[in-house]
């Protein structure tokens, strides 16, 4: 009797890792991670303001390993940024300052006026008053008791005056703004009447203007210059109170919204 035929059966065992493996899960979650990165980034963005976005845009534009000393960014204490080149300390300017266009809400205009008055007019911070009001932002010039921005019936600036219209200038001539300068005196009166509050609140309004333009101001956006000697009191229950002897500067919005804009057109978006 024949002995039954052995017969081997090999079973070949394929791996799973065409469906099943790890590597396109690697990838993924690669992927996935970038994404996230760059959601926070954008959100990290929004929580910026334009200015530093606009600074941090000009530190990685004059970034740089090729080079052996390139632009560092440090902030100053005013929220500015220096840059150190070879060892030199100089504020960065760059093609996004120079030809920016950014959108400033009148808050951040009055913050960013009472930073530099607090820090370059700490002696005579009390003379400038910043308030919003419908209409525009508002900067005011006002006389203190003993201390005045002009000599009595003189439409001359004083020094002080001209410190602080410097500073001013330098804050507001970027600006789109159309701007209006008023002129305003007290109560007390002047014996003669071929010289009134009238004409002494016009031209120290127009001394004011002369003087903002002498600073760099731009004379195209003026939209009017007038005096309304003590018409209109800043102390309305006290109309001989020397406070109520000012110059006003008033930034008008020029899109109606609320928003102040810088002349030029941004060249070089983020």
């Amino acid at each position: 009797m024949k002995s039954p035929k052995l017969i081997i059966k090999k079973v070949k065992k394929h791996g799973h890792d065409g469906h099943h493996g790890g590597a396109w899960k690697v990838a993924y979650a690669d992927f996935v991670t970038a994404m996230m990165a760059f959601f926070l980034l954008l959100w990290l963005l929004s929580m910026v303001s334009p200015e530093k976005r606009v600074r941090l845009a000009a530190h990685f534009k004059s970034f740089t390993i090729f080079e052996k000393s390139g632009t560092s960014m440090v902030m100053d204490e005013a929220g500015g940024v220096v840059g150190t080149e070879g060892g030199k300390f100089g504020k960065i300017e760059s093609e996004y300052e120079k030809g920016v266009a950014d959108v400033m809400s009148p808050e951040d205009l009055k913050s960013k006026l009472k930073r530099e008055i607090e820090t370059k007019l700490s002696d005579v911070k009390d003379h400038v008053l910043v308030d919003i009001f419908q209409g525009g932002v508002r900067i005011q010039l006002v006389d203190l008791e003993g201390s005045p921005m002009f000599p009595l019936a003189s439409s001359e600036l004083t020094p002080k005056a001209k410190k602080i219209l410097e500073v001013i200038t330098g804050n507001i001539k970027d600006l789109d703004n159309k701007i209006a300068i008023e002129g305003h005196t007290d109560a007390l009166n002047y014996a003669s009447n071929n010289y009134t509050n009238w004409e002494l609140s016009t031209e120290r309004a127009s001394a004011a203007r002369k003087e903002l333009e002498r600073n760099g101001l731009d004379s195209n956006n003026l939209s009017k210059v007038a005096g309304y000697a003590a018409t209109d009191p800043l102390i309305k229950d006290n109309p001989a109170d020397p406070r109520n002897r000012r110059i006003s500067i008033i930034l008008l919005y020029p899109d109606g919204d609320g928003h102040i804009e810088k002349k030029q057109i941004l060249k070089n978006p983020l």
